[in-house]
């Protein structure tokens, strides 16, 4: 397994991994939008897309995020928003080795650190999350507001 920080050249085996992942979270299957959309981050800079290759080039797992920043400590913070693994290649580290290259990133830019939220429902990711440090927020309540466009 290899990863490589997606490029416009990754982008339609990138499309396909992303689309299943839209589809685990119930959205309905857009390869057209999946296509223009990963496009224009990649192209604008917007995220840093981590790919997971098997030794065939095969596309095995991506991670997305998107940088933010901690007005409190004035310092740079990553929101790790896509972490996916196609299910043929689940169990074989694929998920750890996108989130340890996401730390990586975040050292290496020296952000105060990554955060990322998960449904309440997936349970099978939260070990693999507890398992590399990353600690469920007890002090903060989260809002969001869902805007009709």
């Amino acid at each position: 397994m290899h990863i490589v920080r997606a490029t416009q050249e990754h982008l339609d085996i990138l499309v396909n991994l992303f689309d299943q992942y839209r589809l685990f979270y119930r959205r309905q299957s857009d390869l057209v939008g999946a296509t223009r959309f990963l496009g224009e981050r990649i192209e604008r800079g917007d995220s840093v897309i981590f790919l997971a290759l098997s030794t065939k080039k095969e596309a095995m797992g991506f991670t997305q995020l998107y940088p933010s920043f901690s007005s409190v400590s004035m310092q740079r913070l990553w929101i790790l928003n896509d972490l996916y693994v196609s299910d043929d290649h689940r169990r074989k580290g694929v998920a750890k080795a996108l989130m340890d290259q996401a730390k990586k990133l975040a050292v290496e830019t020296k952000a105060k650190g990554i955060v990322l939220e998960t449904e309440v429902a997936n349970t099978s990711a939260r070990p693999l999350y507890e398992s590399l440090g990353y600690r469920r927020d007890e002090n903060y309540l989260h809002y969001a507001l869902t805007l009709e466009l």
